[in-house]
């Protein structure tokens, strides 16, 4: 029943339109799972705020189109799973007995973020989604409220994070070939694998001193600090598992793996 904790990197909206290979490996993870989950429970970077942490908590959440500018289909998208009431109380008592306050958003819909990743994994939409949102703490904060969340694995509970390992919008590169990625994005992306694959959880932490490239893969830290929320949620029990790896748009990282 233990279920994984997954950190994907999204990329681009247009991914939920046409995934190709990144779709296909969000789907092939899912479908290999040996148990498939009895929830979801989210974080991502499209919904940030201060703490206390906010947990959706309606019966059908409903998504939300968070983004501007883009084709009429993306709009016309849905994904009508159902939310958890159970396990957003699971996870407000989790928090709170961990100095964690929370409060219930009954409004508040799954965000692209969450919908884009789930539609290619878990077609179907029939496994309920919770989410929370990403509070601004520090990373190792963050590492500690995945740790708080992390029995609900072993409840069945998948623990996603998603957002980018490396993701700078100001540089991207709309008509960039698939195979034309920025040398400093290559590069930072391996210091957090290294780092990752390693456990060396504390240089993670410390990436804005470490990496010497980090103010270029994570201008603001939104997208990153998914991350040390699954990251936060595996032991080193884990093992590490590569769901996908790639780039689009210059220096937008697609790399995606789970600690099962």
């Amino acid at each position: 029943m233990r279920q994984p904790s997954l950190f994907v990197s999204h990329g681009s909206p247009l991914l939920a339109l046409d995934g190709g290979a990144y779709g296909g490996g969000l789907r092939r993870f899912a479908d290999g799972l040996p148990v498939q989950p009895k929830a979801i429970l989210a974080v991502s970077a499209h919904w940030q705020a201060h703490l206390p942490v906010r947990i959706t908590t309606a019966e059908t959440p409903g998504i939300i189109h968070d983004f501007s500018g883009f084709p009429a289909d993306l709009y016309a998208l849905d994904y009508p799973a159902p939310g958890s009431p159970k396990l957003a109380s699971e996870t407000a008592l989790l928090l709170g007995a961990e100095g964690f306050n929370s409060v219930a958003d009954p409004q508040r819909g799954l965000d692209h973020g969450v919908w884009s990743v789930l539609r290619h994994a878990f077609p179907s939409a029939d496994i309920p989604v919770v989410q929370i949102t990403l509070p601004v703490i520090e990373p190792v904060r963050l590492a500690v409220l995945g740790s708080v969340l992390a029995p609900l694995r072993n409840e069945g509970v998948l623990i996603l994070g998603t957002g980018g390992l490396v993701h700078n919008l100001r540089r991207v590169r709309w008509d960039s070939a698939a195979d034309s990625v920025e040398p400093w994005a290559l590069e930072a992306e391996a210091w957090f694998m290294e780092r990752i694959e390693g456990r060396r959880n504390d240089e993670l932490f410390r990436h804005r001193e470490l990496l010497p490239f980090s103010v270029e893969a994570a201008p603001t830290t939104e997208h990153l600090d998914p991350l040390f929320l699954a990251l936060g949620a595996s032991d080193e029990q884990d093992s590490l598992t590569t769901v996908f790896e790639g780039f689009q748009m210059g220096n937008l990282s697609l790399r995606s793996f789970a600690w099962m």
